[in-house]
């Protein structure tokens, strides 16, 4: 996941006029017709569809027709559990720990010490092309209701506070389970069996899928490099006993996006995965930590598991360990389908396929990468220093001479006193300045999912929002409202602007695809409408009128702006 500038995120970005909405209404209406005439096809490749990108140039002054024209234009389970596993989770039966940090809610027997092990985590993501796959018709036992829902139907039947309290980042668990009916759901999110259609669509090698062995501790790939044929891929699999990597399947698998969408409002971070499938008696990927919390599905088969002590806790870069400087497991076991295994980064670990079984399929579920405490502070203190630079005169004299060339211990006092001023100065701010961390999330996001053709996030619906209408925000998880220079102005006048960014229409196909461009979407008003904005963030309903703006005319257009990127509804 890599960082923006934020003068090029924001090059897109749709400050509307009255005459851009005016066109903007024009459209909508054309799209509302060809949608009654089921053309939603055509609709998509016509020019119609992008015009938005190529409307007309902002006009100093629209005259009063104009306005009448645009009013008048515009008319138009929690996972089931057995009742032994309740009682034992709440200490009603004598609880079973198996190792120290893990709690396991169902007794298992511990499988013997395995030679060789191999990894299910998420490694860097490629470069990849949507191929899709349908689902496989099974019902889903996870909740969908909300992020917070799903979230604790995921680690059912762990309570959210519980895994928050002792778990996150700070030690693995491990939740071993009996249920047949997740057991089914688990297997249907991703197969071998899959590999053989998505590799009849078009996958690549790198891209989409990586072949690879432990070879005496260390990673071996296997790639045959351009096209991936699942005969070849099989072929590997069964002779080679290689390990096929497949990376980011949310791209193609419609359950693993409503899964990691809903996770990526859930975390305020973005989700990423990648799938597993390993040869009974074979090891993928030689012991390492990663930069990024990690839950295990096991779809099919077993996967035993070891984990050791991170040498690096929370750590912030992938690292490969040599077997002989971790030492003894803390932590070892067997997962089978329906269990879920959860660790924080830097949680050192291998795994393998159990000898004599059938193969392996586990897909990892991976985040909060770059997400910590010291990424925000980094992420915050240019905004923080640009802002005060402006005030300060002292912050914008020069350096003494050549002390880039020298030394320099001998500044630390000084800016020691510049930083204590500027946490003086955060203190007493209310609101912080644009974050690349906020812009780039949103910006490489998941869209939010959907059944059939999506144009509720990109047609307006509903009536069409008047100064006496009453209106609300929709889509709330998957907006931000962010506060940054407006990159239309000379760096004399430039001023401060609130910009509107959503991932409404944002692409699943480049999800986590680092090599590939992305698009930005949103809207971008004076820092004036900011009263405004928090009022409609804020509030379940609001009466237009009441908008804090100083004009019946600006907080129309205000509305009418949201509403033709599918932010509000009238109600």
């Amino acid at each position: 996941m890599c960082l923006h500038p934020f003068g090029w995120f924001l090059i897109n970005f749709w400050s509307p006029t009255k005459e851009e909405i005016f066109w903007r209404m024009k459209e909508i209406r054309r799209e509302q017709r060809m949608l009654q005439h089921h053309e939603v096809e055509s609709l998509r490749t016509s020019n119609l569809w992008r015009r938005r990108r190529k409307m007309p140039p902002r006009e100093l002054h629209e005259s009063g027709s104009q306005e009448r024209k645009l009013a008048d234009d515009a008319v138009f389970t929690m996972c089931p559990s057995s009742r032994e596993r309740n009682l034992n989770f709440i200490g009603l039966l004598e609880p079973r720990f198996v190792f120290p940090h893990c709690f396991v809610l169902e007794e298992k027997i511990m499988p013997k010490k395995a030679k060789s092990a191999e990894n299910g985590t998420e490694e860097r993501p490629v470069p990849s092309k949507q191929v899709k796959v349908e689902a496989a018709g099974v019902p889903s036992t996870l909740n969908f209701d909300s992020p917070s829902a799903l979230f604790e139907s995921l680690i059912s039947p762990i309570k959210t506070e519980t895994f928050f309290k002792e778990f996150w980042e700070q030690k693995p668990l491990l939740i071993q389970r009996d249920d047949p009916a997740l057991e089914m759901y688990y297997q249907s999110l991703f197969r071998l069996a899959d590999l053989k259609s998505l590799c009849s669509q078009g996958l690549y090698y790198g891209r989409d899928v990586n072949v690879c062995r432990c070879v005496s501790g260390k990673k071996k790939v296997l790639n045959k490099g351009g096209k991936a044929h699942f005969l070849q891929l099989r072929k590997d699999f069964d002779h080679k006993r290689a390990t096929i990597q497949f990376h980011q399947p949310q791209r193609f698998k419609d359950e693993l996006w409503r899964i990691q969408e809903k996770l990526e409002c859930y975390f305020g971070s973005l989700v990423g995965s990648n799938v597993y499938i390993t040869p009974a008696g074979a090891q993928g990927l030689p012991p390492h930590y990663d930069d990024v919390e990690v839950f295990i599905l096991q779809l099919e088969g077993q996967k035993h598991w070891r984990l050791y002590h991170p040498t690096v806790p929370l750590a912030r870069e992938y690292s490969v360990e040599a077997e002989d400087r971790i030492g003894w497991p803390t932590h070892e076991f067997t997962l089978k389908p329906g269990d879920l295994l959860y660790f924080p980064r830097g949680t050192i670990h291998q795994a393998d396929t159990p000898p004599g079984l059938a193969h392996s399929t586990h897909v990892t579920i991976s985040t909060y990468q770059n997400n910590s405490w010291g990424d925000f502070l980094l992420d915050t203190i240019s905004g923080l220093v640009s802002d005060a630079a402006k005030q300060d005169v002292e912050l914008r004299a020069g350096i003494p001479r050549q002390l880039l060339l020298v030394e320099t211990t001998n500044v630390a006092t000084k800016l020691s006193g510049y930083l204590r001023m500027l946490a003086d100065r955060l203190e007493g701010t209310k609101e912080l300045l644009s974050s690349d961390m906020k812009k780039d999330f949103v910006m490489s996001r998941l869209p939010p999912f959907y059944v059939g053709d999506g144009t509720e996030f990109s047609i307006p619906g509903g009536a069409l929002p008047r100064l006496d209408s009453k209106v609300r925000l929709q889509f709330k998880d998957y907006i931000v409202l962010i506060i940054g220079p407006d990159q239309d102005g000379s760096d004399e006048t430039r001023e401060n602007m609130v910009y509107i960014c959503h991932c409404l229409k944002n692409s699943r196909e480049t999800h986590m695809m680092e090599n590939e461009e992305k698009e930005t979407h949103g809207l971008r008003f004076p820092l004036s409408h900011l009263n405004a904005l928090k009022q409609i963030w804020n509030s379940s309903a609001i009466s237009v009128k009441d908008l804090q703006l100083h004009t019946d005319e600006e907080k129309e257009s205000l509305v009418l702006s949201l509403w033709t990127e599918c932010l509000i509804e009238v109600v």
